[in-house]
């Protein structure tokens, strides 16, 4: 049974982004407002006194259930945010849910209740997903189907016909227009129910940055703890403002990395190898009707090429042999 007065730990993690992160953190608390539990901002060893500052400007403004702590390293995404999970509440007591918020995301007016409040009334649900928009209220996609065999070639062939034939197969979902069930969403607005955490463990720190939300989506509804995309939930969301994706010039080689991991581990190595080459095929066709009808790859420079080095390397640190599994909540 849901509990009656649930307690909610609110993450937000920074990386060099300290006044960006601030404002999220003073918009979440707003959003806080007649909930119970706290709000915990992880500093990821950004290493450029955003620690110093935001624990100078919260003890100054007077935050009440506010903490700003340090990760001790940058372990990207997931690995940070385990750090916030974990210090868990000031008094000892167990959350009943998590909130992850992104650093460069602001929850509008009842984003953060109706997240709970559907997690509330739907206890098989595991996670629950906002719907993302930009400040000029442009759609931001955060839907999304796992990645298979089959919408690593539809992904990468970029073909009308294809794509029509393969549409239930896509990776992205078109963004619904109500509450709806999804694969798994991107993690700038995410709350999870503790009890499926302490189930299935945290972030899985092998991902550096990218598919760690489509790992642990996976993970749960295996479980069988289904993800939620929820329409009342809406929240302003700036995008990319500490990975600078948006300004990419070339794919960076984690990204190649985590790919690889989450379809070892998910599907053996096999099968990714297969999604590479399917990936492979679909991205030269690709290539040959650019080069034939005179437009620019939709791909980076060099992208077919890191995707193939990288499929074949060894793996630094041994993420694709799960060296580093998710972490567990036991005994923390």
């Amino acid at each position: 049974m849901p509990p009656n007065n649930p307690k909610l730990l609110t993450v937000l993690l920074n990386w060099r982004t300290a006044d960006m992160t601030l404002r999220a953190a003073e918009t979440a608390l707003r959003e806080m407002e007649g909930i119970s539990g706290e709000l915990v901002i992880v500093d990821n060893d950004s290493q450029d006194g955003s620690f110093e500052q935001m624990t100078r400007i919260v003890s100054e403004r007077g935050w009440a259930r506010t903490r700003v702590i340090q990760s001790g390293r940058n372990g990207g995404f997931g690995a940070g945010n385990n750090v916030g999970i974990r210090a868990g509440l000031s008094d000892g007591t167990r959350a009943d849910y998590v909130y992850i918020l992104n650093s460069d995301a602001f929850p509008d007016p009842g984003a953060i209740r109706a997240l709970l409040d559907h997690l509330q009334a739907h206890p098989d649900t595991g996670f629950a997903g906002s719907y993302i928009h930009g400040p000029d209220d442009e759609p931001h996609l955060t839907t999304f189907r796992f990645p298979t065999i089959a919408s690593e070639f539809e992904g990468a062939v970029r073909l009308g016909p294809i794509s029509r034939w393969l549409r239930n197969q896509a990776v992205p979902v078109p963004i619904p227009d109500k509450t709806t069930r999804v694969d798994w969403l991107a993690g700038a607005s995410l709350m999870m129910r503790m009890e499926v955490l302490e189930e299935i463990g945290l972030f899985d720190e092998s991902f550096f940055l990218y598919f760690e939300e489509t790992d642990l989506c996976h993970r749960a509804k295996n479980a069988g703890y289904p993800t939620d995309f929820v329409r009342e939930s809406s929240v302003t969301h700036i995008g990319s403002v500490s990975t600078g994706m948006k300004e990419w010039q070339e794919v960076p080689g984690y990204w190649f990395d985590s790919r690889r991991h989450y379809f070892e581990k998910t599907h053996g190595r096999a099968y990714a190898r297969i999604a590479t080459l399917s990936h492979l095929a679909g991205g030269v066709l690709h290539r040959l009707r650019c080069a034939l009808t005179g437009r620019k790859p939709a791909d980076p420079p060099r992208f077919l090429r890191s995707l193939l080095s990288h499929e074949f390397k060894q793996t630094p640190s041994g993420a694709a042999q799960g060296r580093n599994p998710a972490p567990r909540m036991t005994g923390v």
